[in-house]
Order: structure tokens, then C-alpha cells, then sequence
């Protein structure tokens, strides 16, 4: 059985197919404002390769935000459409924990624009700071004081070299702490607000 895992909060596209735990096989770029154009073509194409049918997927793991509103949306409503039609189970996940450092404290950072940021913090399975958006400045002094942290992201916009994790990995490294959503049709993309 396969689990498809999809991503499209910022500015890159990912997908990943896992058999059995194990990533199979992804495909991850940069698709700024295109991944609407690419990702269902793109999952198409792995699952040929690996003549994935139907009844072969067993579930999604589809990070929800925050991010990219309109990539946020993307991957969401695919990982919906797929799980509706073939009634199998969808796992959110936040956008930021996916960016994560292994086995060090962790400060995300997604760009939210006007001098924000999306910002949360993670430590292995835990949360340390819940997602939520700050002003820069603040984002600045939390790394300033936390100086045993890793900043995670792609930070160039603070002018910080930030930690770039394999997302579709870490999705899968959290997947059994996910948990499973109630609601296919209910679930909503996290849009973080000041």
C-alpha cells in the first residue's frame, strides 16, 4: 500500500510516494505561483511510474499552513479530491513543522510578507511555540535569544542562512504522530492572522 504525501505551501512544489514507510520516490522544485499548473501532472507521472492504482493508495499526508495562501489551497484540495473519491484517510500537517531540524530545537519560518513572518517552533515530536505570525523584529530577538536553536526555512528574506529540511521526509518521519482527520470535507487551510 502507498501513501502520497503533497506540499505546496510556499514556493516550492513536493510530492512524495511512500510504500511500506519508506520514501519511494518525490519530486520536489520551485514552482512559485505555478504549483496549480504542475502538481497533479507531476503526481500523475509518479504514480505511472510505479503503476500505482486506486486501490494501491492507502492515504495522504498534505500540510495545511500556514503559507502561500493559493499554494496552501492547492495541494489541500487535491489531497481532498483524492481522499474523497477513494474514501481513504488524509493526515494534516503544519506547513512550518515540516521544515524542521532533526533532533535539535527548531524556529520555522515561513515569509508572510509586510515585515512578518510564520513562525513556530518544534522539537523532535514536540511543539514548543505554536504557529502563529510575528513582526520580524520579533522573530529576530526570539533567534537572538535562542542562540542553541536552529532556524529553519528559507530565511534569505531575514537575511539568515536558515536550515533547509527535506519537507517530504519530515512529513513522513512525523506520520505516525499525526493525527488522522474526521472530517475530509471539514478540513480547512490554516491561514494565520495578526
Amino acid at each position: 500500500m502507498f501513501t502520497i504525501i503533497l506540499d505546496s505551501s510556499n514556493t516550492e512544489l513536493s510530492i512524495g510516494l511512500v510504500k511500506e514507510g519508506i520514501l519511494l520516490d518525490s519530486t520536489s522544485y520551485e514552482a512559485w505561483q505555478q504549483q496549480s499548473e504542475f502538481m497533479v501532472k507531476e503526481l500523475a507521472v509518479l504514480l505511472d511510474k510505479y503503476k500505482v492504482k486506486n486501490e494501491d493508495i492507502k492515504d495522504i499526508i498534505v500540510s495545511i499552513g500556514p503559507g502561500s495562501y493559493t499554494g496552501v489551497r492547492i495541494s489541500l484540495t487535491i489531497a481532498k479530491t483524492i481522499a474523497i473519491a477513494l474514501n481513504i484517510d488524509i493526515y494534516p500537517v503544519s506547513s512550518l513543522r515540516v521544515k524542521k531540524c532533526d533532533n535539535k530545537p527548531s524556529i520555522c519560518l515561513i515569509n508572510a510578507r509586510s515585515n512578518r513572518s510564520y513562525f513556530g517552533v518544534y522539537f523532535e515530536n514536540q511543539i514548543i511555540v505554536n504557529d502563529m505570525i510575528l513582526p520580524n523584529d520579533e522573530v529576530r530577538k526570539y533567534i537572538e535569544e535562542h542562540p542553541d536553536y536552529v532556524v529553519c526555512g528559507d530565511t534569505k528574506y531575514l537575511g539568515i542562512e536558515g536550515y533547509k529540511a527535506d519537507v517530504l521526509k519530515q512529513a513522513l518521519s512525523l506520520y505516525k504522530s499525526l493525527e488522522k482527520c474526521e472530517s475530509t470535507l471539514g478540513l480547512k487551510p490554516v491561514y494565520l492572522k495578526d
